[in-house]
């Protein structure tokens, strides 16, 4: 079982965060956004205390029910989170860009802390059980800190003020396209046809007009995906040998993990300051697809082991972490304009299903991405 276990948890990750997504879709206008977020919240944290239960027990005589467990628990918080996130991403369609722009930042924050956790914890080179169960227990208190933070939100005034309720999507019998200013209930007049509550957002109108953005979305994850971090955790140190921690222990986690989710954090905190190109503008799909020239370069690195691909090019370790620096900031920068334009290029009723559109974009670049790396490696 340990050799699928990659592949089992990659089958447990993405398979319920696809079906979530499109759940949580459909239900946008049936479930209140707060039941879904506290819901997936407590789901994720009653899942985090069994595997803190979980790490203490001795499960050397079932183990592979405790691999049915590890798998189960993996499903259901993948799941949770894809609901959390996605519903969390649609509430900010209705505020303003910056604060989307803040949320989409928070999450390289957030790998920017585990990158340095893993890398503290590898330094003190502590027991697995006890590692494992610091990193469940942390998880465990975050969770419980954002629920009791969310249930505070509707106490501020900011928050009430974006928050009020909009008018409902109605389509007017005789239109195709509800998001083309179609009117309330209260400015359609007699004669004008019948008016029809919309509980499932209008699809057609809200991919027509985020698919200049929709498509640079999916590139730009797709190539991040296909490099990080299948591609760019096989590069090795030229000086691994020398028997330095820096040049072997060290060195993935340090120029991979830490230095990637660090240029990502700061590429999407720049776009607090700067906004171009806009959602409308041609170089963005062009700087999208150019960055598919940083595959070669990575491949060009000291990539181990190679068994086709002969030549290494770039025979330094500086070049791997410049390289990882590009793909970081370009990822950060470029990936948090498309995410913050889709809500805002729609009517306001309509932006929180826009957000979530945008998040299956995302979702499938990083399908598609994982999936063409796992190829990729057989060419090297």
């Amino acid at each position: 079982m340990e050799n699928y276990f990659e592949s089992y948890l990659a089958v447990a990750s993405t398979v319920p965060s696809l079906l979530c997504l499109v759940a949580n879709f459909l239900l946008v206008n049936r479930v209140p956004v707060n039941v879904r977020v506290l819901t997936s919240l407590s789901v994720s944290l009653a899942i985090f205390v069994v595997m803190i239960v979980l790490v203490k027990v001795d499960t050397s005589s079932w183990t592979r029910g405790f691999f049915g467990v590890t798998i189960a628990c993996m499903a259901i918080v993948s799941g949770s989170s894809t609901i959390f996130n996605s519903s969390v991403y649609g509430l900010t369609g209705s505020f303003p860009m910056r604060n989307a722009q803040a949320l989409i930042s928070g999450g390289a924050m957030g790998g920017t802390v585990s990158a340095v956790a893993s890398l503290v914890d590898l330094a003190a080179s502590s027991d697995v059980q006890d590692s494992a169960l610091a990193f469940f227990l942390t998880a465990a208190v975050f969770l419980g800190l954002c629920v009791c933070l969310y249930l505070l939100l509707p106490r501020l005034e900011y928050v009430r003020y974006y928050m009020r309720p909009v008018a409902p999507v109605h389509v007017v019998s005789g239109e195709d396209d509800p998001s083309q200013d179609t009117p309330s209930a209260s400015s359609v007049g007699p004669g004008s046809g019948v008016v029809h509550m919309v509980q499932t957002p209008p699809l057609g109108p809200i991919l027509k007009k985020t698919a200049g953005l929709g498509f640079c979305t999916v590139f730009l994850y797709f190539v991040t995906a296909l490099i990080f971090p299948a591609i760019s955790t096989n590069i090795q140190s030229m000086h691994k040998g020398t028997g330095s921690p820096w040049t072997s222990k060290f060195f993935v986690p340090l120029t991979v993990f830490l230095l990637f989710n660090f240029a990502d954090l700061c590429g999407r905190q720049v776009t607090a300051w700067i906004q171009v190109p806009g959602p409308r503008s041609k170089v963005l799909p062009g700087l999208a697809l150019l960055r598919v020239c940083l595959v070669p370069l990575f491949l060009l690195c000291n990539y181990q082991p190679r068994s086709h691909l002969t030549v290494v090019l770039f025979q330094s370790d500086i070049y791997p972490v410049l390289f990882t620096c590009l793909l970081g900031l370009s990822s950060g920068y470029l990936s948090t304009l498309v995410l913050i334009y889709g809500p805002k290029i729609v009517p306001r009723e309509l932006a929180e299903a826009t957000s979530m559109v945008m998040s299956f974009y995302m979702f499938v670049g990083l399908m598609l991405g994982s999936a063409c790396a796992a190829l990729l490696e057989h060419f090297i």
